[in-house]
Formats: structure tokens, sequence, C-alpha cells
């Protein structure tokens, strides 16, 4: 391995050394002149959006954007620890090494499948169920997608009320040449073979864009293979030059196998080993859009987009704790029936946004409206008594023990209106409606009332102040997150779910100072300050109130918690701020570094204590305790250097211990699903060689010095106890696009 990236550095050194030999002297009478050089090199993410696109308001707002081929990193898969970094505050769970489910939260929010975020493909939906179930089981492959749009909690009024903002991934499209063919061929450690090839163009007034993306591999854990497909087929029509309209399908498909959760002593001996060999997790998913835009006129943008999902979520095993072993029985000399559960989602719906532009006075004011039309279906089947086999096997000897329908209809009115004061300085206020109605029937409802309306209406306000090409911003938005029908059942493996779960409600603030400073320089620094009423979590209980008997986690209302810190990113192009990136390249420092406080104000509980029949329960609260999962600090710092055709990025990340319940236990639990998790710090290493105009080699190593290390415990899926995250792998990637 050593000796590949000597041989990529030697042969960017190469090119500079014959980029720079290609300057030649032409004569012309007495005048001598010399060709231009023009080295075109990787410029650091990330970016930030206007003021307005896609009739979408942005001004006041925190926000992001990741531009993918600027960024060194594991494409292949999907490595958030790398492709994120650059966003200061996200968490990231990383519950095995295959990047089919990207969980990341922020602030302080559960990373679980990014349900605090709200998660989008091409603006569509792509979680579950938005309001029920919003758990983002598929996100497209990375070397798939163009850019990443990030928008803190002030997306809640233009998008969904969700606390953590909303997280969009935008596709790759050829809007130039006719016909285009990119294929990217990677093989890594651990089995690793992965295949992505698409073709695209523009031709007339049509265009089009087609890939397949195939990835399997064995796993750096016992018993953590998959294999995977995603594919996609985007066609657009221009009518004119003011109005198009445009299709796409994605249809994705993987199946893993999930080697469960450890005991703290298991992952002491050995994080690589497992005890669960029959556990399996499955989702087909399917997205589906029609996209239609129109100018009305030069002050009226139309864009109403039609959308579905239809999707599945299937898993198989046996789902008792870390400290239980699955074992073949003596005396039927066969393993235990296995534990099947699915659910089926249909989701419809309808979203208009429209931006206007007005004069008052002599300055130009902006309006950005719509409304949202949306139906969630989901079909949960629980708690089916499956095969005693090792492989996917979905078949169930007798009925679901709990069959359940549940319902979403919502209907989303919103408006913001930036009204500029000045040409530098702006205002922004915007309100939105939600109409939520929830509905639920099945043999297995532990509640009464079977029907619930929600009318929530969330307001909010940003500022912005132009300095030259910086600004100040301010925003403070509303948020919401309701408790439906799929929060109320009983959970799918051994949580306990309180039936008196109420919304959950609150507001996000930002205060920061952001922008680019003679080019060298690309800073956002920034205060922010989360109110999470009524928070939904995870509670450490005694079985039959005796400690003796174990714990169990029982979901219920946290109480208020409060989410405040500092989130800094800061990108040094050295070479550039001294001159000397002509014959050196690019040089990039960067830290991306985030503080957080977070803590319940006011959380009432009761405690046992003593040993059963004589257990006393102790009435108390929670204040002042640690928001699980919330670490004091995540920081990210990197270096990158590049020319023409070589890039190469080394980071290394550090994150602070982290609760993993509410009452803040330290000691670790037998079963491996309560107890601290230490900080970690991982090292990640990616380049990238061009060559011959159309070629590229790209390789990698992540966790560079091969740490043991953990993000997160699970009382469910992907299997209870401790999660480990991987050790060293490398992979080595070649591409072309033509």
């Amino acid at each position: 391995m050593r000796a590949i990236y000597t041989l990529l550095f030697s042969l960017s050194l190469a090119n500079c050394v014959f980029a720079q030999n290609e300057t030649t002297l032409q004569k012309n009478d007495s005048v001598r002149k010399l060709k231009t050089v023009i080295i075109v090199t990787k410029q650091q993410s990330p970016e930030r959006m206007p003021e307005t696109k896609d009739n979408i308001l942005f001004s006041g707002k925190k926000n992001e954007v990741l531009k993918l081929s600027n960024i060194n990193g594991n494409l292949t898969n999907n490595n958030a620890r790398e492709i994120f970094a650059r966003i200061p505050g996200v968490t990231v769970w990383e519950n095995e090494g295959s990047g089919l489910q990207i969980n990341v939260g922020v602030r302080g929010l559960s990373p679980n499948r990014s349900w605090e975020l709200n998660t989008r493909q091409n603006g569509v939906d792509m979680s579950a169920d938005v309001f029920g179930y919003p758990e983002a089981y598929y996100n497209p492959p990375l070397e798939a997608v163009e850019t990443i749009q990030m928008v803190r909690g002030g997306a809640s009024l233009q998008f969904g009320p969700q606390f953590g903002g909303m997280l969009n991934y935008i596709l790759k499209r050829e809007n130039e040449k006719p016909f285009s063919f990119e294929t990217q061929n990677t093989v890594g450690s651990y089995g690793l073979i992965s295949t992505f090839n698409a073709i695209g163009g523009k031709y007339k007034k049509w265009s089009y864009y087609a890939y397949n993306h195939s990835r399997s591999a064995k796993g750096w854990r016992k018993n953590n293979r998959f294999e995977s497909r995603n594919t996609h087929a985007f066609v657009e029509y221009r009518f004119s030059d003011k109005t198009k309209i445009s299709g796409e399908y994605t249809n994705a498909d993987y199946e893993m196998q999930q080697p469960g959760g450890l005991t703290d002593e298991l992952f002491n001996a050995n994080t690589r080993q497992s005890n669960r060999a029959r556990n399996w997790f499955g989702v087909p998913w399917n997205i589906f859009s029609l996209n239609f835009d129109t100018k009305i006129n030069v002050n009226l943008d139309v864009n109403v987009r039609a959308f579905g999902l239809i999707g599945k979520r299937n898993s198989v095993g046996f789902t008792s704790a870390a400290n239980i072993e699955d074992a073949i029985n003596p005396l039927t000399d066969q393993f235990a029936n296995r534990r099947v559960d699915s659910d089926e989602y249909r989701n419809l719906g309808i979203e208009n946004r429209n931006i206007y532009r007005y004069k008052l006075g002599k300055t130009k004011q902006n309006l950005a409206f719509g409304v949202r039309i949306y139906q969630a279906k989901t079909r949960r089947f629980q708690n089916g008594q499956g095969t005693s086999g090792s492989d996917f096997d979905m078949t169930i000897l007798n009925k679901y023990a709990s069959e359940l329908q549940f319902t979403t209809k919502n209907i989303a009115l919103f408006a913001e209106n930036q009204f500029k004061v000045t040409d530098n300085f702006s205002i922004t206020p915007g309100v939105r409606f939600e109409h939520i109605n929830s509905t639920a029937v099945g043999n297995d409802v532990n509640f009464g009332e079977k029907n619930i309306v929600r009318n929530k209406p969330l307001l909010g306000l940003g500022l912005e102040y132009k300095l030259d090409k910086t600004n100040i911003y301010a925003n403070i938005s509303q948020a919401f997150r309701p408790v439906l029908f799929s929060d109320l059942t009983l959970a799918a493996i051994i949580d306990v779910i309180d039936p008196n779960l109420k919304d959950a409600s609150g507001y996000n603030a930002d205060l920061g100072y952001r922008g680019v400073y003679k080019g060298f320089l690309n800073f956002d620094v920034s205060l922010f300050y989360l109110s999470y009423n009524n928070r939904v979590g995870g509670l450490r209980q005694f079985i039959n109130n005796d400690p003796i008997q174990g714990t169990y986690l029982f979901r219920t209302n946290l109480g208020e918690t409060q989410n405040k810190g500092i989130e800094s990113f800061v990108d040094f192009n050295i070479t550039k701020m001294v001159g000397i990136e002509q014959p050196y390249g690019n040089v990039n420092v960067f830290a991306s570094m985030s503080f957080i406080d977070s803590k319940y104000v006011d959380f009432k509980t009761t405690t046992a204590s003593g040993t059963a029949p004589n257990v006393i329960i102790t009435a108390s609260n929670l204040r002042g305790n640690r928001v699980e999962n919330a670490p004091r600090y995540i920081h990210n710092f990197g270096m990158s250097w590049s020319n023409q055709n070589f890039s190469a990025t080394l980071q290394y990340k550090m994150s602070g211990k982290i609760f993993t319940d509410a009452n803040n236990t330290v000691k670790p639990s037998v079963n491996g699903q309560t107890g601290i998790l230490d900080g970690y710090n991982i090292a990640d290493f990616s380049s990238e060689y061009k060559f011959l105009k159309n070629y590229n080699i790209r390789s990698g190593i992540n966790n560079l010095l091969n740490k043991d290390y953990a993000t997160r415990r699970s009382s469910g899926y992907p299997g209870p106890g401790i999660l480990p995250g991987e050790g060293r792998t490398f992979y080595i990637s070649i591409g072309v696009k033509f």
C-alpha cells in the first residue's frame, strides 16, 4: 500500500513538472509570447446557498452545500464521517461499514437513521413516513450525488417541522454533451466490490440521465456481509426557456447480515467478533416524482412536484440481548425460532413552491410561498414466529402477533417574505401551518383513541446583513414533532413504550458570521440554541422493579432539553494566501469544531433501590443530566493538497464521550445496552489522481491508526448491545468519464 501512494505522489509531481515544461515560446517578430498555463484545482467545500434558489428562500438561514467532486473521501461506502466532516456539529452513528444507511444528527439530536432531519433526494421525501416513522432506510450512493444540501432548524417553515432541519441529496446530471458515459469501479478490504455506471446527455429539448450502482462485501466484522443495488432514471423536456417538465424514478434493494451488538466484555476482548449469525435486514425501495417548472412572468416562478414512495422494511433474526447465546437446543437439535418483522410503505404527495418578486419603493423583495398535500400509509407486521434456519427467510409459521395499519394525512401551507430594508440588510419573517390527521387500525393498538387530529402553526424570523462577501445572519424558527400511532405501539424488539407519549415542540435559534475573505479564507462561526420540549427518549428501568433481574429501556417523554453551543468552520488556502498556488497547487487546512451543551431542564422520574421483595421506589428529577447520544464536542481537522491532476486529504476526527440513556448511567449493563461510551479519535486518508484527461484513480485508508471505538449502543435493531465501529480498511478505485 505504501508503494502505491509513493507511486501516485511521484506521478503527481511529474505531472507538475510536465505542466510547467509545457509553457513554450512563440516568436512573432521580436515579441515573445508565453502560452497561458491554467491549473484547475479542487476548491474546498462547504459553499452556501444564495438568497433564493429553486423557489426557496435561504436568506438568514444557516446552511451548507457540500460539492462532492471537491471532496476526497470514501464515496463508494458512503463514509459519512469523512463526507460530513466539513459541516460542524454533525454526529454520525456507525453501525457497520456498508454505508447502506447514513445515520446523522445535528446539535446533539439522535442520528438514528437521520430521523430528526427532513431527508430528501432531489427535493423529494425519501424517509418511510415524514411524521409517523421518519427513518431513512434508504440513501443514494454518494458516487451518484453531485451536492449535499443541509439547512439547520430554519428549514422548518419551508420543508417541514423537524428539529434538525433539512438534508437534501442532489443527484448528478449531464447538461452539456449529447452523450456521456461514466464508470467507477472499486475493490477494497474484506471482499468489497463496487461498480457505478452512468449515462447522460442533452439533445435539443431533451435531457436524460441514468445510473446503476452495485456493491457487495463480506464486512469487517464476522456475519456482516451485504449486497446492494441502486438504479435511477431521469428524463426532462424543455418546452421553452421558461417551462420544463421532468420525471425520475429510483429503485433500490439491499440485503445485509447483521452481526448484532456486543456486551462490553465481548467488545473489549475482540471488536470484530459476532455472536449472531442468523440476523438479516432487507429494504426494497422505490421513489418516483414528476416535476414541472415554469416562469409565469419576470416576477413569478412556479414549481409543482408530484411524488411517491413504495418500500418495505424486512427483518428476521434472534433478537435477544447480547449476553444471551444463540445456541442449538440439545433437546430439539435446532436453533430457536427467529422473530420476523415487516413494514410496507405507500406514500403519495404533491408540493407546490412559488417565488414572487416585487418592489417596495426601489428595493426588490422576495416572497416564497406554497402548499403541500401528503398521505402516508404504513402496514406493520410484527413479532411473527420465523424458522429456525440461518438464511434470509421471511417465512412465518403462524400469524403475526401484531398487525397494524397507520394512515397519515397532511396539508401544509407556508410562506416566507424577504423584506430588504436596504440592499445589504434583510428581514425574513415566515409562517407554516400544519394539519395532520392520523388513524390506526389493527389488533394490537395499546391505546383507546384511534384518530388524532392536529392543527399546528409554526412561526419564524430571519435576519441577514451583508458585508461585501461575508454576512451576519440570525434566525429563530419553531419546530414540532408529533407523536403518531407508530410511536405508541410496542417497539420492534425489547423497548417498552409509554402509552401516554405527548407531542414534542420547541424552536431553533442561530446567530453567526460567515463568508469568504480574499479567496483564501472560507469560514462560518455561529452560536445556536435548541429548545426541545417533551423529548422522546430511553430511560433505564429495572425489570419488575428488581435490579437483580436486569434492565430495559422505557421509551417515554423525557421532559425539556436545551441544546446550546458553538459551531465553527474555517478553511485556509495557505498557498493562495501567500500567492504561490500557481507553481505549487493548493494547500488547504480546515477545522470544523463544535461545542455542544445538551442538558435536561426538567425531567421527573423514579428510581428503584434495594433487592426484591424489598425494593424501594424513590421519586427524583434528572434536571442537569446530559442528553443521551450528545457529545460535548465534535471536532474535525484536515489538510489537503491538490494540483491539476492529484489531490489528497488527511483528516482527523475527535468526538467526546456520550451517555446512552437519560439516567446518565456510567457503568455498562451486563447486556451492553446502557452505560457511558468513551470518546474516540479517528484518522482517514483519501486521494485521487486524474490522468489522460478522462481517467482517475481514487484510493484511501479509513481508520488509519486502527482504533477500537463505538459510536452507539442499541436496544433493538441492528442488534441489542454495543455496536463497534470499523477498524482499518482500504479501497482503490479506477474510473473514466467520456
